[in-house]
This record gives structure tokens, sequence and C-alpha cells, in this order.
């Protein structure tokens, strides 16, 4: 862990925080980056309007920002007019939403994040093998529905210890499980200990299915409640990640609040407070943040540091089908091509 830090020239009123406290890493991971890129670069490639199926991302101020682009944001696909291009949200949706915008002509961008491709190929992959899932997550959030509909025979949606008992299976009954990306570390850990403690036979993913940017963000958030007197979350009410960012800190004893913007905070929040910390979801742009300081500094807050509990370098490529019309559009030559296809297209193609 590593801590970098600047002053404001002001003197904190008496009673208001004097240090703020940046997680690092926080906001954008390297899913949404590129889900917010990929609309982006079809806007370019093909001009608005473009269609998104459900929100991208789940942040407003996203969603709001690339509608001014000429995104244009449909829950179902079959509201899209034929022929048009669609954009599938970062989240993954279930076969027959790929199947219907193929029926109706569409050019269909698939903006899932691999990490949730990752789990839809391990549901299918066990569904193959008849065991059983077991899904943690929660219901009716947009990845969850995805995963489900990857096998809808197969799979059993559970959340907590209780679900677990609930579920009507064998003790010797071939059961795998796979998980939502962007839950809590520790609440997901007590879930599948259950599991374990009824199901002998579990088969566990190859692979934590808790994506790197979460878990990283949490671990973040744990650092920061060692030193903090609360904790403020850059995110929106949508957002499940941002959520248990807020739950992971309240967790740890340390008061912490949801925020979409500056303008949301309370000042009541800071009374008495010392060290406040400041963290984002994963789908949270760094100018809200940027917001926040700005907000803490205008205030007198005289320190401000940034606290980095890891590096992350990770990137995802573009789908191939958006390659291809960029590059087409450049006239770049086909070596050139080749380099931006994502890696499941560069095996294929060799």
């Amino acid at each position: 862990m590593t801590a970098t830090s600047t002053s404001a020239s002001a003197t904190a009123p008496t009673g208001f925080p004097d240090t703020l406290l940046l997680a690092a890493p926080r906001g954008f991971c390297a899913g949404v980056d590129r889900a917010v890129l990929i609309v982006e670069r079809a806007i370019e490639a093909y001009g608005a309007p473009v269609h998104v199926r459900h929100e991208i991302v789940h942040n407003t101020h996203v969603v709001q920002r690339l509608a001014d682009l000429g995104a244009v944001f449909v829950e179902d696909e079959t509201e899209v007019p034929e022929g048009a291009v669609i954009v599938f949200s970062a989240h993954g949706s279930p076969p027959e939403a790929f199947e219907n915008s193929k029926r109706l002509g569409h050019t269909l961008i698939d903006a899932t994040c691999p990490l949730v491709t990752k789990v839809h190929h391990e549901a299918r992959r066990h569904a193959r093998d008849g065991r059983d899932i077991v899904l943690i997550g929660h219901e009716g959030h947009q990845e969850v529905v995805g995963t489900m509909g990857q096998a809808p025979r197969s799979i059993t949606l559970v959340e907590t210890t209780e679900d677990v008992d609930a579920l009507e299976l064998g003790q010797d009954a071939e059961i795998a499980y796979i998980t939502q990306t962007t839950l809590s570390m520790d609440e997901t850990s007590a879930v599948v200990d259950r599991l374990r403690q009824r199901f002998p036979l579990l088969a566990n993913p190859k692979k934590d299915d808790i994506c790197y940017a979460t878990t990283n963000r949490q671990d973040a958030v744990k650092t920061l409640a060692g030193s903090c007197d609360l904790i403020l979350v850059v995110g929106s009410e949508t957002s499940s990640n941002s959520k248990r960012l807020v739950e992971v800190s309240r967790d740890r004893g340390v008061d912490a609040y949801l925020i979409d913007e500056a303008s949301d905070i309370d000042p009541a929040w800071c009374v008495g407070v010392r060290t406040v910390g400041l963290t984002s979801g994963a789908s949270a742009p760094e100018d809200l943040v940027e917001e926040v300081v700005n907000w803490f500094r205008e205030r007198g807050t005289t320190n401000v540091d940034t606290v980095t509990v890891i590096d992350e370098d990770v990137e995802f490529a573009l789908p191939s089908v958006l390659s291809r019309r960029l590059a087409q559009l450049s006239g770049e030559s086909s070596e050139e091509l080749l380099s931006l296809l994502d890696d499941d297209d560069v095996e294929a193609s060799s």
C-alpha cells in the first residue's frame, strides 16, 4: 500500500474533516471502460442513433452522456427497428435476446464484459454435463437475468444461507455453483461455505467468479476503513458493486453512504469527522470523484491523500464486428485489422 498527498490552501472549519483519503483502485474497470468505448465508437462508425439494450453500465451520468451523443436505451431488443444497430450491455443478455436480434436483422455489437461471458460459459458447460447449478446473485439484476438464461432448466438462484438451506436437492447430487461477478466477497463466502456443508460433491468454479475489479475495490475499502471515520462511495442506486462497497464499510463499523454526485453529500454526515474515505464503483466516471474532492476542498479540507492497494493494468479488446467496421472506415490494412481483434477472433482466424 502506498500513499501520495496534496494539500489545499484553506483551513478546514472546526468540526469539519481535515483529511480526505482516496481509494486506489476505484472507478471504471476494464469491462466498463470497454462497454462505454463500444457505444462511443459504434456511434462514430454507424452514426446515430445506436440502440443499447438496457443501460450499458449502471451509472446515470454515463447513460445520460451517451444518450446526448446519440445512444437510445431500450429494455427489450424487439423495440428496436429491423436492420438497426444495437449494442448489448456489459451485464450480459440471455440467448433469446441474441436470437431476437438476429431475426430482426440487427447489426449486433455485444458489449458483455468478458468476465461475465466466462460465467456464461461455465453455466452452459455444467448444464451439458448434467449438473444442477446454484447461482449466487441478486434476483432481478440484469447480470443474473442473462446468466439464468444460459441454462434456465438447470439453474437455481440463491442470495442467502437461508436460501441454501431451502434447496430441495439431494446431498449426493452433482451440483456446481457460479456467482454474479459484482457481489461482496464476504457475503458470497458465507453462502459458499453453507453450500459445501450441505453438498460435499459441490463443484467449484475454475477461477473465482467475482471479478478482479470488484475484489480490488472491496479490498481498498477495507484498507480505508482502518483509517477513516466515514466513507463515501460514488455510484448510482442501480449499481450492485457500488452498493456492496457501502456494505463492506459498514460491516467494518465505519459509516458509509452511496452518492451519485457531490450535491448528494449531506454536510451533517461530516460533523465531528476528521478523516473521510472516498471511492467509486466500477461504473462511476472519475470526473464525479473529482467533483467530490473539490467539494471538500472548497469547505477547507487541507489534506487529500491517495491510498493505493493494488495497481490494475487489465484491458479488453473491442468486439470484432466493431473493429472491422472502424478499420474499413479508416482504410487500415488487414495486418492492422488483425491487431484490433479480440483473442477469440484471432484464435478463430488462425
